[in-house]
């Protein structure tokens, strides 16, 4: 296929790509699901789990191998710009007015799942092998299942959270700064597991460690002084600030690709970087790359898919996604009830909080994605994984109408057309969600 020929298809195949999960999304919302929810499911749809089933495999056709690196390359630039804005907007004000109870939550709902991960592979070792007979056996493969087991997707819990007016509540604030909190510990933790792995594993993984702590110290002592410094200038601010974040993002993704580690990471420290004039992140910053990165993120939802196939689950991947979705859902939902109970927090609270941080989606997506580049999983043990962390973000909406019928707050404000949802949401910033102050269900 000639370089004309290549253009036009992977033209038509982002075409496609977008009005799919656009078409999706607004079908998720319309299920009481956060729309990134219906481009993962776009993105599998896609694939050879359904489409590629079809007479003629139009997944072949559609998505020839010629193509596929350069939709890989430009979702992997999708991910590091969502890494960055991860990063960039993460409110450290909001991450302390947690409090205790998020701190506790955190530790509780990120250590129980990391070890249950790790304490699952260690004692039933057949039910690994029966899927991936070549499974990492070791410090690597522990680390990940512990990572992949205690990961809570703060995008979409955040999403969650403003869609069904939970935003400014305590159940909302306190699961949003745990989420917060448990985010950046997986990251640290997943870094450490896959340093020396990947593209640069002739590379001893202290080194890697070694050289990922002198790239972040430069990074926060000597580049984002002098980037704040500059941009105090007069004028710097409005007319290169989003040039020096898409740099920042994109060189600091291929020093840590370089360094043998995903460009994920790179885009995470950019984020955090990023220097932010009063404390908190600018308009102009984040909301082009916001969009830019949500435009593009369908993409690597299809790149995933094509790695995915619900029609190669045998008996074998059955038990062992049944055995992990135990894990998984128990490690969290227990502790983090538990502890936002000890915390003082009241029983519907407490349900709401345990709920929110079961959600794993679609930072549990990129890890996934990370450790199959990587090569300590293989695409067996990747669909297993993906369809546990695709069911546990599938029960979030459904857990949380349950505990409405059980202690009687109402659903998500329904939206109206023409008016964004959060302005059409009811606003409750004290007490739990389920007491509405007089007056606002008529101000709604």
């Amino acid at each position: 296929m000639d370089t004309e020929a290549l253009v036009t298809v992977a033209i038509g195949d982002i075409a496609l790509i977008v009005i799919a999960s656009r078409l999706l999304g607004a079908a998720a919302r319309r299920c009481g699901q956060p729309a990134v929810v219906g481009q993962i499911v776009a993105g599998i749809a896609l694939g050879p789990t359904l489409l590629g089933r079809l007479p003629g495999d139009p997944t072949a056709r559609l998505f020839p191998p010629e193509v596929l690196p350069f939709l890989t390359v430009l979702s992997q630039i999708a991910i590091v710009l969502f890494m960055f804005v991860v990063g960039y907007e993460t409110d450290r004000r909001q991450l302390r007015r947690g409090g205790g109870a998020a701190a506790a939550v955190a530790l509780a709902a990120l250590l129980v799942p990391a070890a249950l991960g790790a304490g699952v592979v260690g004692l039933f070792p057949g039910a690994f092998s029966a899927v991936q007979p070549q499974h990492a056996d070791g410090r690597v493969f522990w680390l990940l299942m512990a990572v992949v087991m205690s990961v809570t997707a703060l995008p979409v819990l955040a999403a969650v959270v403003r869609e069904r007016g939970l935003a400014g509540t305590p159940a909302g604030t306190v699961a949003t700064s745990a989420a917060g909190l448990m985010d950046v510990a997986a990251w640290l933790v997943l870094a450490a597991a896959l340093a020396g792995t990947g593209h640069a594993a002739a590379r001893s993984w202290p080194v890697t460690l070694l050289l990922l702590s002198l790239f972040t110290a430069a990074l926060f002592l000597l580049v984002r002084p002098l980037l704040a410094r500059w941009l105090e200038r007069s004028g710097a601010l409005a007319a290169h600030q989003l040039t020096i974040a898409l740099g920042l993002a994109l060189g600091s993704a291929w020093v840590t690709a370089g360094l043998g580690l995903h460009p994920v990471f790179g885009g995470l420290l950019a984020g955090f970087a990023m220097p932010r004039p009063g404390g908190v992140p600018d308009a102009g910053v984040l909301r082009p790359m916001e969009q830019t990165a949500g435009l593009l993120l369908p993409l690597f939802f299809v790149t995933t898919g094509l790695s995915f196939d619900v029609g190669s689950l045998d008996a074998d991947g059955g038990i062992l996604l049944g055995l992990l979705l135990a894990v998984a859902v128990s490690g969290k939902l227990l502790p983090g009830y538990a502890a936002a109970r000890i915390s003082g927090m009241d029983p519907p609270q407490s349900a709401v909080v345990a709920v929110l941080v079961n959600t794993r989606g679609l930072t549990e997506l990129i890890v996934l994605d990370v450790a199959l580049d990587a090569g300590v999983i293989g695409p067996g043990l990747f669909t297993v994984l993906v369809l546990m962390a695709l069911t546990t973000t599938f029960m979030t909406g459904p857990l949380l109408a349950l505990a409405g019928r059980r202690w009687g707050f109402p659903p998500p404000p329904e939206e109206h057309p023409g008016k964004h949802p959060r302005k059409n949401s009811v606003k409750r910033r004290e007490g739990f969600p389920g007491k509405r102050r007089e007056g606002a269900a008529e101000s709604s």
